[in-house]
């Protein structure tokens, strides 16, 4: 079959069921958090209206360069497991097992996260929920009732995915279509309810202003390399899936300046600034109705289901990609016989989420900021690996080829790079001592553990073949 083609479902192995806009819904959903709602004020206080539309812009730009690689990359090797398999052929199996361990810290954070976020949202709507301390963790006061929602939403998100990736691509579709419906509502509000005196000022702090805002942009468009990691889930044919893949960093894009503006419209900056929940307290404004107020809470707890779908979805198929590869126990690696889905890498990330609203908010802070890290590694690392191919196999089948070439990938690369520059202390976003070093510490020294009982095999299209056959498998 021409690698065009679109590939037909597998009997034995996923089923491939995922068509346009379950991509782009898993994708963009990813990536469509709770930021937008509780970062905006600080933002618009920080560059002002434009100057923190024009860092999201230029964080989008930085983001579609790396994302140009994994489109390259996607569509020449669509196996699950993603950025694995690509490190895996461009450098061998260690530099591979590291880069995927380091991801997986960073998917599972975020998915764990997502348990502790939606419970304490919940507290915007129902203030008066929490009941039955249980204990303090960082400062952070822990009740049985908001637990429990967090408990709850994990035993359900987690089953929804366990018995198929259709429900949860229906699930996901549903969630994204309401979160836009909340976007269109948001920008009708600015142009009913706003005003161009409350943009003001369009720049704020010059330069440094908008530098301060694209700082934290690149963690907010974490997300569409969930795409590679159903790679053998989606039906389509292989060029689309990079080009889907770029179209949802675009969307993205699109959504995070369309929060700016239209938030920036709504009140002056000084009040958004002082808000817990600034986009919502400006769709309130829009409309001059605190019931719209609720209704973007709404979108946001949306964005905060379809983040953690998403995150379950690539985190699962990575854990079960390394352990078909023969780098974590076979019992990882194991599909349902019949729902087709690595039900077993699914039960343990979902028992992670489960126990994760009893840690509190703050450990949970400390766990994403560690992942955000880890994740900028595999960017790197992907990218390199991109350029490695581009030298060493230049007649791969490449269905989607990147503009530009082996340029974009060593731009992509040295802006990767420095994205994870600004985690080393002193810089803007330095990971806080001795907390979250600590977690970074720990879980390498697992990996580093696990990754010493990995076989060194050098790379090459056959390279998982041969880590298989040296562990005997």
């Amino acid at each position: 079959m021409a690698r065009e083609d679109t590939a037909e479902d597998t009997t034995d192995g996923f089923i491939r069921t995922l068509g346009r806009w379950d991509v782009l819904a898993v994708a963009f959903g990813a990536m469509i958090g709770f930021g937008w709602i509780v970062l905006t004020g600080g933002f618009l206080e920080g560059a002002g209206t434009l100057g923190a539309a024009l860092a999201f812009v230029i964080g989008g730009i930085v983001v579609a360069l790396v994302g140009l690689t994994y489109a390259e990359l996607v569509s020449a090797m669509p196996h699950v497991g993603g950025e694995h398999n690509y490190v895996l052929r461009a450098m061998g199996s260690r530099p591979a097992f590291f880069t995927s361990w380091a991801l997986v810290l960073g998917y599972v954070s975020v998915v764990a996260f997502e348990a502790v976020a939606l419970p304490q949202t919940m507290l915007y709507l129902f203030p008066d929920m929490l009941a039955g301390q249980l204990w303090t963790v960082a400062g952070y006061d822990v009740y049985a009732s908001w637990a429990a929602v967090g408990i709850g939403a994990a035993v359900v998100m987690t089953g929804l995915n366990y018995i198929g990736v259709r429900p949860a691509a229906v699930f996901q579709t549903v969630a994204v279509l309401f979160l836009l419906a909340v976007g269109a509502a948001l920008l009708l509000g600015s142009f009913v309810g706003g005003s161009t005196e409350a943009m003001q000022p369009l720049f704020t702090g010059g330069v440094v202003g908008v530098i301060g805002v694209l700082v934290a942009t690149p963690f907010l468009f974490v997300g569409f390399d969930v795409i590679p990691q159903s790679a053998e889930e989606i039906k389509l044919p292989y060029r689309q899936i990079g080009q889907l893949l770029l179209l949802s960093v675009a969307m993205a894009v699109g959504w995070y300046v369309l929060i700016m503006l239209t938030v920036g419209s709504s009140l002056p900056v000084a009040e958004l600034a002082g808000s817990e929940l600034a986009a919502a307290d400006g769709m309130a404004a829009l409309w001059s109705s605190d019931a719209m107020g609720t209704v973007l809470v709404l979108g946001g707890i949306a964005g905060i289901l379809t983040s953690w779908n998403g995150f379950l979805i690539g985190a699962s198929r990575l854990v079960y990609a390394l352990a078909r590869s023969g780098m974590l126990p076979a019992w990882f690696g194991r599909l349902h016989p019949r729902y087709r889905t690595p039900g077993n890498a699914l039960i343990f990330i979902g028992a992670l989420s489960v126990i994760a609203p009893l840690f509190g908010r703050q450990t949970l802070v400390w766990m994403v900021d560690a992942g955000g890290l880890s994740i900028i590694v595999a960017y790197v690392m992907v990218a390199l690996s991109f350029v490695v191919l581009r030298r060493r196999e230049p007649g791969m089948d490449r269905p989607f080829r990147a503009p530009g070439g082996m340029t974009t990938g060593v731009v992509a690369a040295v802006l990767a790079f420095g994205l994870g520059i600004l985690f080393l202390p002193g810089m803007p976003a330095a990971l806080v001592w001795p907390y979250e070093w600590v977690i970074l510490g720990a879980w390498w020294l697992l990996g580093v553990i696990f990754m010493l009982r990995v076989p060194a095999v050098g790379p090459g299209p056959e390279a998982e073949a041969r880590v298989l056959a040296a562990r005997g498998g």
